[in-house]
């Protein structure tokens, strides 16, 4: 994970976090739709690691947002 970049990665949690809870889900319900373990979901959320394009899009899917919400940063 590129520390320079900690803001995008933190930004990228706060919208999973946001679309999830919009959803009313947990962490482990998403973490089941999505098919990855729950402690790195936390861990993408809380930007302490980077997710793959794999589990971004597994992420996508799980929360039906388009990939590109994920990635709309807002100030």
């Amino acid at each position: 994970m590129d520390m320079s970049q900690i803001d995008k990665y933190e930004k990228l949690g706060l919208n999973i976090a946001y679309y999830r809870h919009m959803r009313k889900m947990t962490q482990e319900q998403l973490s089941e739709k999505a098919d990855i373990d729950r402690t790195h979901l936390s861990n993408i959320e809380l930007a302490n690691s980077a997710a793959s394009l794999d589990v971004i899009f597994h992420l996508s899917d799980a929360l039906q947002v388009p990939v590109y919400k994920l990635f709309e940063f807002r100030d």
